[in-house]
């Protein structure tokens, strides 16, 4: 038996928890659950006053965020390029994401995609945090999954002592696998 059953929730600093509950209720459908506020952190004791907000994301998954308005101004890694660190949120189907699009530019949101990564589609956004955001459809077959699930030790070994990226997997950029 695993140790971990599932994520309990995953948890993100906002600027402001009011705006941030809005913003998810409105343009991901995500449904406000619950809210902690506290003045003193309970694992550290440290007096810090903060409201901690957690979302629904469907399927058990819970999306919280920290607003802390004694802290300095949020900021990002600025050693990480802004593409790295999102979180990517599964949809049904090519048409939601579609959908899902044309709403978000038509709240004034600036979408970036579909991208097509060959296994999945996605489009990216921002939250009124900062945040990057993916939404994602699969899009690969089971072969295009056993594929991959056949090279990836092979490629991660190569990686580790290389840092360049490996060729096992090329078939899902150059066009060499049709699907």
């Amino acid at each position: 038996m695993p140790l971990i059953e599932k994520i309990h929730h995953v948890a993100y600093r906002c600027k402001d928890a009011k705006e941030t509950v809005e913003w998810y209720t409105k343009h991901l459908d995500m449904k406000f659950v619950l809210a902690i506020a506290e003045n003193e952190v309970p694992s550290t004791k440290a007096w810090d006053p903060y409201m901690h907000i957690f979302l629904d994301a469907g399927n058990g998954n819970v999306l919280a965020f920290f607003e802390l308005p004694e802290q300095k101004p949020m900021g990002r890694d600025e050693n990480t390029p802004a593409w790295v660190q999102h979180l990517a949120l599964k949809v049904d189907s090519l048409d939601t994401l579609l959908a899902a699009k044309a709403r978000l530019e038509a709240a004034g949101i600036e979408v970036l995609g579909p991208t097509d990564h060959t296994i999945f589609k996605s489009i990216y956004f921002f939250d009124p945090n900062g945040h990057r955001l993916e939404l994602a459809c699969d899009t690969g077959t089971p072969e295009m999954y056993r594929m991959l699930d056949e090279v990836k030790w092979d490629m991660l070994q190569e990686w580790s002592q290389t840092k360049k990226a490996p060729k096992h997997a090329a078939w899902m950029h150059d066009g060499s696998m049709a699907s």
